[in-house]
């Protein structure tokens, strides 16, 4: 019991040292936020920057530095119009409305066509292959072929039976696969 006596006073000194020391229940705690009188013109300024404007429209005659023109070009592309530029430089017809009219891109596939003699077919791991010269070409693939001086980006589509099917930029031509020597 003695125990019990001395544990009871030692409590009630305890919870009287909080009650002194801990702030009254009246007291006022003050707002980190300031009243809206004072922040009226910080809300403004918010207000201006966050304001959408229409931008201005851009001359038509500035370069974009994202996109200039032939940026859409493959390389063989960009090469091949670089140097019909030159050969029309060196014959003075740059800018010439009388020169010769640059042929489509129909009519370049099948020119280029017309010079491609494959010498056969196979079939390797369950897909076809074109034998061009010493090159094989799958089925999809892309490769370069020179002709008259630039260089021109194909694309074996499809070899179907005794025919080949050749894509440049948005044409598509099919040609029967013709063995044996060239003329």
């Amino acid at each position: 019991m003695s125990r019990a006596k001395r544990i009871l006073p030692a409590a009630i000194g305890a919870l009287a040292a909080l009650g002194l020391l801990a702030p009254p229940a009246s007291a006022r705690v003050e707002s980190e936020i300031a009243p809206p009188d004072k922040r009226h013109v910080s809300v403004e300024k918010a207000a201006n920057l966050a304001k959408q404007t229409k931008a201005a429209p851009l001359p038509a005659e500035i370069v974009q530095p994202f996109a200039p023109p032939g940026f859409e070009l493959t390389d063989a592309e960009e090469a091949a119009a670089a140097a019909a530029a030159a050969r029309m430089v060196a014959a003075g017809t740059l800018g010439n409305p009388a020169g010769p009219a640059a042929p489509s891109d129909r009519d370049l596939l099948e020119s280029i066509v017309g010079k491609i003699r494959p010498s056969g077919t196979l079939v390797l791991g369950g897909q076809p292959i074109l034998m061009i010269g010493k090159r094989f070409v799958k089925t999809g693939a892309h490769f370069t072929v020179t002709y008259k001086g630039s260089d021109y980006d194909l694309e074996l589509t499809e070899i179907e039976g005794s025919n080949f099917t050749l894509r440049y930029k948005s044409e598509v031509i099919t040609r029967p696969i013709q063995t044996g020597k060239s003329p």
